[in-house]
């Protein structure tokens, strides 16, 4: 992804304006959107989410990368979109006069009610069906004297707020800083009695979480949508709204939407060892990779985003061309190491991790930039030394900067498919399908930024 080429990170004015062609010209859109089971998450290493998933059909529509910000504080997420850190709220965002005096809200994403939630009764499970609804609140006159507690921000905090003032005050709303699962959560454990959010996140909760009951409609339906700036964004706005009609017609949303809602297996996902929002944990080797990313002084979570891309963390992945185990190490590159990559986990993560070793010392002489030195070192990971020398020479000598990976030693791998430039006197190595490794560069940044958002 390029940078802004007028504004250096850091020093953006406190109001920055960024429509769609400027976007084009950076490259990237950033998003900000909410953590939790239904929006964005992380499972066995994948990152998933209803928004996460509508994010990533926006970036192949506009050809745009999406960075991604993580908050769970919807008025925090407010100053970033108008102070030009993001550029979108992707989050369910319903109609808030005070709140959305600046912002723009696109067509709807969704449309659901709001649920109240409640605990269910002791001994709940050998109630008639009669007796349980009886012993639970099934409309708001029966709420006097209750305390309601709805995240801060919320469109559920707006709704029951106004009913609350349409029936003359008969109960205490306090609005919380938290996520909506954490909020249904505290109902669960008996931390609060009541809570009301998104109907349609409530009964993705009830389904792991029976105890909690979400049967209690107290709003119609109404449509929540993105966010964007008023000032200066029609055309990403439109872009939004377009690329919204056209995965409505082609059945693309309805497909998202009930991978999320209306999908029973997502109980399982989030009951699971490595349902990571709950656990931290994203395979049974998250041990060994902690370990082994010490001795490259790298955050696990990038070591872990390389050996997803590898194998998904499966110890027994081989290849075509018989790379083996969870970092897809070649059983000739462990011999030169010393370690038999076949013979458990631990070994294979070990070898990778030795030829890591050697492709930092060997790339710290050349690329004096840590961020940079990175992009070389995770190519030559995936293509090897030798085609990501060849793209250096190639660079120096068509000048561009040879230390500089984005459009500039990536330009020129991408080229290696060509004969025009494999056959070029300074190519040693001869021809690479420069589009893997240049793409395996990018999964694996986009994704390492993807669990620093989401684990801790």
């Amino acid at each position: 992804m390029s940078c802004d080429k007028n504004l250096v990170p850091g020093n953006r004015p406190d109001h920055y304006i960024a429509d769609l062609n400027v976007l084009r010209e950076r490259g990237k859109i950033t998003a900000v959107t909410d953590i939790n089971s239904t929006n964005y998450f992380i499972y066995r290493g994948t990152q998933m989410g209803f928004h996460y998933d509508l994010l990533k059909s926006f970036s192949s529509y506009t050809g745009l990368d999406i960075e991604i910000i993580a908050s769970n504080d919807i008025n925090a997420s407010v100053e970033m979109l108008l102070s030009g850190r993001a550029d979108i709220i992707a989050s369910g965002l319903g109609e808030n006069p005070g709140r959305n005096a600046n912002i723009m809200l696109t067509d709807a994403v969704a449309v659901t009610g709001q649920a109240l939630i409640q605990r269910k009764p002791n001994r709940w499970s050998v109630l008639s069906e009669e007796e349980l609804r009886n012993s639970l609140i099934s409309n708001v006159s029966q709420l006097t004297g209750k305390t309601i507690y709805v995240q801060t921000g919320s469109t559920s905090a707006e709704t029951i707020k106004r009913i609350n003032e349409n029936t003359g005050g008969r109960f205490s709303v306090i609005e919380i800083p938290y996520e909506t699962d954490k909020i249904i959560s505290m109902v669960a454990r008996r931390i609060i009695d009541y809570a009301v959010c998104d109907q349609n996140v409530a009964s993705v909760n009830a389904m792991y979480n029976p105890i909690i009951d979400a049967n209690t409609i107290i709003s119609q339906p109404e449509p929540l949508s993105w966010g964007i700036r008023k000032e200066g964004s029609v055309l990403l706005a439109e872009a939004v709204n377009e690329w919204l009609q056209m995965i409505k017609g082609n059945g693309l949303h309805a497909i998202l939407y009930a991978n999320y809602f209306r999908n029973e297996n997502l109980a399982r996902i989030v009951r699971s060892d490595f349902y990571t929002l709950t656990t931290g944990k994203m395979s049974a080797w998250d041990n060994y990779i902690k370990a082994f990313s010490d001795s490259l002084n790298w955050d696990w979570r990038l070591l872990a985003s390389l050996i997803y891309q590898e194998s998904g963390f499966r110890h027994d992945a081989r290849s075509f061309a018989g790379a083996y185990g969870l970092m897809q190490v070649l059983p000739s590159t462990g011999r030169y190491f010393g370690v038999d990559v076949t013979s458990s986990p631990l070994n294979n993560i070990k070898g990778g991790v030795l030829y890591l070793r050697y492709l930092q010392k060997l790339f710290e002489v050349k690329i004096p930039d840590e961020n940079e030195r990175l992009k070389f070192i995770l190519a030559a990971y995936n293509a090897g030394e030798g085609n990501v020398l060849d793209a250096m020479r190639l660079a120096e000598k068509y000048g561009r900067n040879p230390m500089l990976w984005d459009n500039n030693v990536a330009y020129f791998l991408l080229k290696k498919s060509d004969p025009e430039y494999y056959n070029d006197p300074v190519v040693q190595f001869g021809y690479c399908r420069g589009a893997e490794p240049v793409a395996y560069v990018s999964e694996i940044l986009a994704r390492y930024s993807d669990y620093r958002n989401l684990i801790p």
